[in-house]
């Protein structure tokens, strides 16, 4: 007679790890860790784009920042950007153009003059809108706290205007201070050249000198011949003879 088989239930402490319950308080954790990295990630990435957008420049515009603020405020909103997005911690590949961009806009703003070009241009800008528009400075609408929307942006754009004709002039200005610095780089060169010649031409007469003496000497002494024999000048030693004189008639 067969013993009928027993049939046990497996224990859930010796499923295997796909089997065993889930703790739901660790998956709303772990799914809550995931959405938080995704969110730094879309900021970087949006922080990135927002960087490479803006009009290189204007050293606000890349900083996010308005004119007039404080050192203090370019040094901490620099630091809070390069650490949101530099290439170390994000994988975008464009980290590093932002990063090199966000670098350069701190280092202009925090350079007086620089800064001070900068300003000027924006001070010019907003003269010629208020100009075009027929306001000045006592019209509502370039209040900073009345301003509108359109008229900041309206306000940007002449910036860039501004911004590009003096890159523009500065550019040409350079031009032509480097080709004076070429025409004269080129007549100090000529200088040079001309007084080596000089020294080379005077060593050569000096070293010459003894060669020169020693043909002028060789000279002298052939210029004089051989010694002459007689009154008549004969070169033979021998006396010429005198020739007989005719006599007419």
């Amino acid at each position: 007679m067969s013993t009928p088989s027993l049939t046990t239930k497996p224990s859930p402490f010796n499923l295997p790890p796909a089997s065993q319950p889930k703790d739901p308080e660790k998956d709303s954790e772990a799914i809550l860790n995931a959405l938080e990295r995704e969110s730094k990630e879309w900021d970087k990435d949006s922080e990135i784009a927002r960087i490479l957008s803006t009009f290189s420049l204007d050293a606000y515009s890349v900083l996010d920042l308005q004119p007039g603020v404080p050192e203090s405020s370019i040094i901490a909103t620099y630091r809070k950007k390069s650490l949101l997005i530099h290439p170390d911690k994000t994988k975008n590949p464009s980290a590093p153009l932002a990063f090199d961009k966000l670098k350069k806009a701190q280092t202009e703003l925090l350079d007086e003059k620089s800064r001070t070009r900068l300003d000027e241009a924006i001070a010019d800008a907003r003269t010629l809108l208020m100009r075009e528009r027929g306001w000045n400075g006592d019209s509502e609408e370039m209040k900073p706290d009345s301003m509108s929307e359109e008229i900041r942006k309206a306000w940007r754009e002449k910036t860039k205007v501004v911004l590009v004709e003096n890159e523009m002039r500065r550019q040409k200005q350079l031009k032509v201070q480097m080709a004076e610095e070429g025409r004269e780089q080129k007549r100090m060169e000529e200088e040079v050249t001309e007084r080596k010649r000089k020294r080379e031409a005077e060593t050569a007469w000096e070293n010459g000198r003894e060669e020169r003496i020693s043909s002028w000497r060789t000279f002298a002494g052939g210029k004089k011949g051989p010694a002459t024999g007689g009154a008549s000048g004969s070169t033979d030693g021998a006396p010429k003879k005198k020739k007989k004189m005719k006599v007419l008639g």
